[in-house]
């Protein structure tokens, strides 16, 4: 393996790593101890991910027990990613052609900021290590990432790609 993929490789584990030490409570769990759902609610939710699977975010909203800004503030207290609301937010067209329309739709992420060699982008799912390598090796910059909902980052992506591709 050539030593610049060793080193990218290593810094992946190191952040997936550090992600790990900070894991520790189910987003479930962590609804509950929040009041945002009850221990019912819960049962119902994985009883059905047990049969149907999916998220148990994307589960919990799809039955109205919690709105999708719950989930993305439950996911920014649980793993510590700050929380940006899209729609408050102007992002600079020149930023979005860092990422390729196809990767932002993939992965459903938007390139909000660069400072320097460093990438800021909103994610609905910032726990996806390889959505961030591929954006680190697309764009050659370091990525930080801001927790976003999901319906906010469609929108931001059909406003800032519609135009391309």
């Amino acid at each position: 393996m050539p030593a610049g993929r060793q080193v990218f490789v290593s810094q992946a584990l190191i952040k997936f790593m550090a992600i790990r030490r900070i894991i520790n409570k189910q987003l479930g769990e962590l609804l509950l101890d929040r009041g945002i759902i009850n221990q019912g609610q819960l049962d119902q939710v994985l009883n059905l991910q047990r049969i149907k699977g999916g998220l148990i975010g994307e589960i919990l909203v799809e039955l109205g027990f919690a709105k999708e800004e719950d989930i993305a503030q439950s996911l920014t207290a649980q793993y510590g990613f700050p929380y940006l609301p899209l729609s408050n937010y102007d992002v600079n067209p020149e930023i979005t052609s860092i990422i390729p329309g196809r990767v932002a739709r993939q992965y459903l992420l938007v390139p909000i900021d660069k400072i320097g060699n460093n990438l800021t982008l909103a994610m609905s799912n910032p726990l996806n290590i390889q959505a961030i390598e591929d954006v680190e090796l697309l764009s050659g910059c370091s990525v930080q990432t801001f927790v976003s909902t999901s319906t906010d980052i469609k929108r931001a992506i059909e406003k800032y790609y519609k135009d391309k591709e």
